[in-house]
């Protein structure tokens, strides 16, 4: 039946909807409101202390010249010991076509330091141009750009960031040793930031933060171009060079790289807007120490910040991929089955998620502790089992509960230990909601109205490549252990039929995988584990211990 309400393809009406964003999305709003009106309160200072006369600055007139337009005093302003003069509101300050005396300069010059005078044209000019640079930050930082939803704790972390770069070129700029185009790169923070941005989340959000940076310090610099060129090109750089590292002593070598890159570029800059060479040594190792510095106090707070935001920076991974850690330890000894999966797991999801782009060591560490919640009761699963399986002696509801449960202990445990939330969500999705199809097979033939629901995980779907593609492993590398003669073809096979099944039931759909992408995860997976199930030669001195046992049976018996 044709819907008459008008209300969209969803049922909803659409104040509902946005009703719904608002409150899902509000600390997002509250965060940029904040950041706005700070940033329109650093303006307001710039302005308030800059020498303007309405829209026109006082340096465009001086004694003796013939004024081009007329400037009527709006307030009466009383002597003061700085400024002798008065004025009255009303007069005639300047009128154009006629020259302008030293008196009227005094008095154009009282009204343009008294606060009264702020220029509301240039408070305009400056909200417009946010709102402006506001749009195109929505724009950068959408799904659609990103390829995710940006976190609430980068929006507030670079929102700060922000902030202290616009407001050290402004009080920069008024500072007689910075004033200059040439020496204000010296103070701003912008590659340190930058190199914080791309550690600390990742390079392609440092790269958008670095084009929004550019902006701000081309309006705090008054639209003087060379200080932002030199801000987006060392940005940019900053965001590429540390984007690979994986040792924190590798940013003492980035700062080194820093260094130079920023002298290059400053002395280039210089030759291009023909700046006097004069002072470019000095400049240079300026702008070098500034890059050294940000490599420097990047390695400080990288660790505090790590810790604070609780993100999977690459250095935070490697650091819980260190398999001497309290947890695996326990688990090679409590369950050194799930032990031995999970590794093999990490290598087939780490070698799949980096030859498909994602990020094969966030997949690594989560394919490490999937399976943590396991340590509750490690008995009950098939890997850690020795001598019979526990699950013959009790009820399939119950066996799928104590199954079912070692995903809701593992994300409990994650929490524990303080996991970032990229490895909990892998943890909570690597079953998403799928059907724990042995179980509900045996309760089937016990009773013939038990439903799905009660037999599948209650997770969700994943959400990233990283999720799936652990869900896609974590499958595989048990499956395959029932196989047959694990030959390449009937590997692939098997793993195409796997993964197959994992897309047909909705478990792949939020993961954006395109089928390339599973073609190449499936090969990836068949080229480890055909290594992997390898046959051997049978050398003459080994022998089955089944036959020995035999031989010593028979040579008793005769």
């Amino acid at each position: 039946m044709k819907n008459t309400n008008n209300t969209g393809i969803s049922g909803k009406l659409p104040g509902r909807e946005l009703l719904s964003r608002l409150k899902t999305k509000y600390p997002f709003y509250i965060v940029f409101i904040l950041v706005f009106l700070t940033v329109m309160a650093v303006s307001f200072f710039d302005i308030a202390t800059s020498e303007t006369v309405f829209s026109f600055a006082l340096s465009g007139y001086q004694v003796d010249q013939i004024a081009d337009r007329t400037i009527i005093a709006k307030k009466t302003l009383e002597p003061t010991e700085l400024h002798p003069v008065a004025v009255q509101k009303g007069e005639e300050i300047i009128k154009k076509g006629f020259p302008i005396t030293q008196e009227r300069y005094d008095k154009l010059k009282k009204m343009a330091e008294t606060p009264s005078y702020i220029s509301t044209r240039a408070l305009g000019n400056a909200f417009l141009f946010f709102v402006l640079l506001s749009a195109l930050m929505f724009l950068l930082f959408s799904p659609f750009f990103l390829g995710r939803e940006i976190k609430l704790k980068e929006v507030i972390c670079l929102g700060i960031m922000f902030v202290i770069v616009y407001a050290a070129v402004v009080f920069g700029r008024k500072l007689p040793a910075f004033s200059d185009p040439f020496t204000l790169p010296f103070i701003i923070p912008a590659t340190f930031f930058i190199m914080l941005a791309a550690l600390l989340f990742e390079e392609r959000l440092a790269m958008y933060f670095a084009i929004l940076l550019f902006f701000a310090v081309l309006y705090g610099a008054d639209f003087n171009t060379a200080p932002a060129v030199f801000v987006l090109c060392s940005g940019m750089s900053t965001a590429r060079i540390v984007r690979k590292l994986d040792k924190r002593i590798s940013l003492i070598l980035a700062s080194l790289v820093l260094s130079l890159l920023n002298a290059v570029l400053l002395f280039t800059l210089e030759i291009i807007y023909g700046s006097p060479l004069d002072d470019s040594f000095l400049n240079g190792l300026a702008v070098a120490f500034n890059g050294f510095m940000s490599g420097i106090l990047t390695l400080g707070f990288l660790t505090p910040l790590e810790l604070l935001l609780n993100t999977a920076s690459v250095f935070r991974l490697m650091d819980l991929s260190d398999l001497n850690n309290p947890i695996m330890k326990r688990m090679l000894i409590a369950a050194p089955g799930t032990y031995n999966h999970s590794m093999l797991v990490a290598t087939l999801a780490e070698n799949a998620c980096t030859c498909i782009g994602a990020n094969g060591l966030l997949a690594r560490v989560g394919a490490y502790y999937h399976d943590v919640g396991k340590l509750e009761q490690p008995e009950y699963f098939v890997e850690n089992q020795r001598e019979g399986n526990k699950h013959d002696d009790i009820n399939p509801r119950l066996s799928v509960s104590v199954i079912r449960n070692h995903v809701k202990k593992g994300v409990e445990r994650a929490h524990q230990m303080h996991l970032p939330q990229e490895v909990i969500d892998i943890i909570a999705q690597h079953h998403g909601n799928s059907l724990i199809a042995y179980f509900f097979n045996m309760a089937k033939q016990q009773d013939e109205s038990v439903s799905e629901e009660e037999f599948s995980y209650s997770g969700s779907p994943p959400a990233s490549k990283e999720a799936a593609v652990v869900m896609i492993a974590d499958t595989v590398e048990a499956a395959c252990r029932t196989l047959e003669n694990p030959s390449v073809p009937r590997l692939e096979k098997f793993i195409r039929r796997l993964i197959m099944t994992k897309y047909e039931t909705g478990q792949l759909d939020k993961a954006a995988l395109t089928f390339n992408e599973l073609d190449i995860i499936r090969d990836s997976f068949v080229n480890i584990l055909a290594g992997y199930y390898h046959s051997r030669i049978e050398y003459p001195n080994q022998k089955d211990p089944d036959s020995d046992e035999k031989e010593e049976s028979d040579a008793h018996e005769k």
